[in-house]
């Protein structure tokens, strides 16, 4: 209930409600420097450099308040006002919950010139606080090893991680966050502080783009003991990226300070374009917010004593007097920059104008396109084999690279409730293309007509007419091409579908392997080799390689990709969106450079090279 899941996602949730609690120390001015470490005996550990946990007796319950802490739900210090001003986290049950998902925890404890340990397995104290030795420093160490017998996986990814902890650098400027990796033969580590903050995270996020101008705009507000820190750049890309943040978590829902964001900027560009008369091309017509966001950065962070969150998973900002105050820090520090630095002013309106008029050119494609019907619900795509159930829940949607593999997929499937549409080749990169070109292009106009939600401004979720929709494409790099331009056009343009777990990207073998009799799946080349060397005392029968899906009879791609009994499935999800969004900008955009740095990195992690 508290961490989400007992999935990889729920796994890496129990870091974060320790981290947080370092933070808290960072944001009430104690905190410069926290540590994580992944341990090769699959445990974690955290230290921080702040108060350290109380560890004298609490009053309510007579044992020591870090031991109360780590056992009591609702009993943690960010519950007292006298104690952190503003505080991280979703629920404030932090490291209690963390402890009884843990086979073991210990906390240690440097404070007042001592030392404290104290262990517990499964949430239940094992020892007492133990005074064991003294300390010249303060802080708290929190190690702790997650209940495989609750966790679907106890196996940290670096990665996700690493880009949380950036992330929380970012947002707390001047706290030095390092992840170090033990697993493994080199120790890997990361170093993450940044006295730039926010305006460091905009740079960060716009490193593949074009900026329209060098310096990143910013501008800071305070009310009643909340603070509003905004950064944003513009640049020449057409997709926008925007993140808020409240307390520190990603409000990937919205809220009221990213309303009040969107609209104070989109009156701020008008008041400013209008008495400079730079909106003559438009015909009387104001910028959307749209157009003015098209190709912006921008990083909106709140701090709020007692925020409130929303949403189907308390995502959203709710209080309402933050709206008013981002409002004014926009207004009066847009207002500002605009003012001293007119070229940029006029650069940016610029951009929003020439996105104002594909916008025009956009509708006039949708209504063209609409009145021959190919948006229509009354119309499905010819290439579409449709599926008998009309129920989104059980509905699936494969589409599938090629028209070969679409054929077989159409004779191999489960006409009841499963669905084909063949794509024929590469689909258009909109990364690099607004919604007009989009529109224009016959692939991904079928994907629209058969998904049933509509794009843009008419895009609605609910008229969703699969709610499992499965990217089925080859196991070679062609296929990994096609499947990440189809992943960039759902991320831009239905990131909904992403975000509500609908979107899967099928597992299809690479060799089928036969011995006296029996037949063996591998998806991969070390799958193979065990294979062989287990199954078949390394002396198979046969070994075949597929190298497309249309190489397949309707039989095998039933037998290994399609049929719910046998098949994989990789559910897409989109957990931390700033990273999503830098790498499509890294792996769909223009910028080369970064592109092939980050192949250089991560050429050893890959698990096949089709050459």
């Amino acid at each position: 209930m508290y961490i989400g899941s007992t999935d990889a996602r729920g796994l890496h949730h129990l870091v974060y409600e320790v981290v947080d609690n370092s933070i808290d120390e960072a944001l009430a001015g104690y905190c410069d420097r926290i540590d994580v470490t992944l341990h090769d005996d699959g445990s974690v550990s955290v230290t921080d450099d702040g108060r350290g946990i109380p560890v004298a007796t609490h009053e309510e319950y007579d044992r020591p308040a870090v031991e109360v802490i780590l056992t009591v739900l609702h009993a943690g210090g960010k519950f007292d006002a006298k104690s952190y001003q503003v505080s991280g986290g979703l629920h404030g049950v932090g490291v209690s919950v963390v402890n009884a998902l843990s086979e073991r925890l210990a906390v240690e404890v440097s404070r007042d010139g001592a030392r404290y340990r104290e262990q517990f397995e499964r949430g239940e104290p094992v020892t007492d606080l133990q005074h064991v030795g003294d300390s010249d420093d303060s802080g708290t160490l929190i190690r702790f090893r997650p209940d495989s017998e609750i966790f679907e996986t106890t196996a940290y990814d670096f990665s996700t991680l690493e880009n949380r902890l950036r992330e929380l650098a970012f947002l707390n400027s001047g706290v030095e966050i390092t992840l170090t990796d033990e697993r493994g033969d080199e120790p890997t580590q990361s170093t993450f502080e940044y006295e730039g903050g926010i305006r460091e995270f905009v740079e960060y996020l716009n490193e593949t783009r074009n900026a329209l101008h060098d310096d990143v705009i910013y501008f800071q507000g305070e009310d009643d003991g909340i603070s509003v820190e905004i950064a944003m750049q513009a640049s020449e890309d057409v997709q926008s990226s925007t993140h808020a943040f409240a307390n520190n978590i990603n409000t990937r829902e919205g809220g009221t300070h990213l309303t009040g964001f969107k609209t104070a900027l989109t009156r701020t560009v008008n008041d400013y374009a209008n008495d400079n008369n730079l909106l003559s091309e438009l015909d009387g017509e104001n910028l959307t917010g749209d157009d003015i966001r098209e190709g912006l950065t921008a990083v909106i962070s709140v701090k709020h004593p007692d925020p409130q969150f929303e949403g189907q998973t308390k995502t959203k900002l709710g209080n309402s007097e933050v709206r008013g105050i981002v409002e004014r820090a926009v207004n009066d520090g847009l207002g500002t920059y605009f003012e001293e630095n007119p070229a940029t002013a006029k650069a940016v309106v610029r951009t929003a104008v020439e996105a104002a008029k594909a916008r025009k050119a956009a509708k006039k494609a949708e209504e063209l396109t609409r009145r021959k019907s190919a948006l229509g619900s009354t119309s499905l795509p010819g290439k579409l084999a449709d599926c008998q159930s009309k129920a989104p829940e059980d509905a699936e949607l494969f589409v599938v690279e090629g028209d070969s593999a679409g054929g077989s997929a159409k004779q191999g499937r489960n006409p009841g409730f499963q669905a084909i549409l063949p794509l024929g080749g590469k689909i258009l990169n909109v990364e690099k293309h607004r919604l007009d070109r989009i529109l224009e292009h016959d692939e991904l106009r079928h994907i629209i007509t058969a998904l049933g939600t509509g794009i843009g401004d008419e895009f609605d979720i609910d008229e969703l007419r699969y709610e499992n929709i499965i990217m089925m494409t080859d196991a070679d790099v062609d296929g990994a091409h096609i499947r990440t331009l189809l992943l960039t056009f759902f991320y831009r343009h239905m990131k909904p579908l992403l975000e509500a777990g609908y979107v899967y990207a099928a597992q299809p073998p690479l060799y089928r392997i036969r011995y006296r009799g029996n037949t063996y799946d591998a998806m991969t080349e070390a799958d193979r080799e065990r294979i062989v060397e287990e199954q078949c005392n390394g002396n198979p029968t046969q070994v075949q390689r597929f190298k497309g899906l249309g190489e397949m009879n309707p039989q095998q791609l039933w037998d290994t990709t399609m049929d719910p009994e046998n098949r994989i499935l990789k559910r897409i999800t989109v957990e931390d969106a700033a990273a999503a969004d830098k790498m499509f900008s890294v792996l769909m955009g223009d910028a080369v450079e970064p592109r092939k740095q980050f192949i250089q990195e991560r050429a050893g992690d890959a698990e096949w090279v089709d050459i």
